[in-house]
């Protein structure tokens, strides 16, 4: 089993820059890809990036360099450095973990971008 907590998240003015953290726990040696997808009022769950346990990296278009996924192995933590941060950002981000088969899932964590 894989126990994710995710967090980070807030209210930010456009232009503006907040950093996601994810925290596995558990049967963490299994982990395959750790990434985050968010989701806005009204639309469907969409993935934002992912980083494999290999460090092979793949954003969404569009992130088009302003957000940055990183992993860090000792602490078992994933990150997401979002910068320039714009309105159409604002939804919750659930923090997601592959492990073998399954699929395991953060809280979220809203991030409210204002104008």
């Amino acid at each position: 089993q894989v126990q994710l907590v995710d967090g980070g998240g807030g209210l930010v003015q456009a232009g503006g820059s907040l950093r996601l953290s994810c925290a596995a726990s558990g049967s963490i040696f299994s982990i395959n890809r750790m990434g985050w997808y968010r989701q806005a009022p009204g639309k469907q769950r969409e993935l934002v990036a992912d980083i494999t346990s290999d460090g092979i990296i793949n954003y969404a278009d569009f992130v088009k360099g302003r957000f940055t996924i990183s992993r860090d192995n000792l602490k078992n933590t994933v990150y997401l450095q979002m910068n320039s941060l714009k309105p159409e950002d604002t939804a919750v981000y659930y923090c997601n973990a592959l492990r073998g088969n399954w699929i395991h899932w953060g809280q979220g964590t809203q991030v409210t971008v204002s104008s």
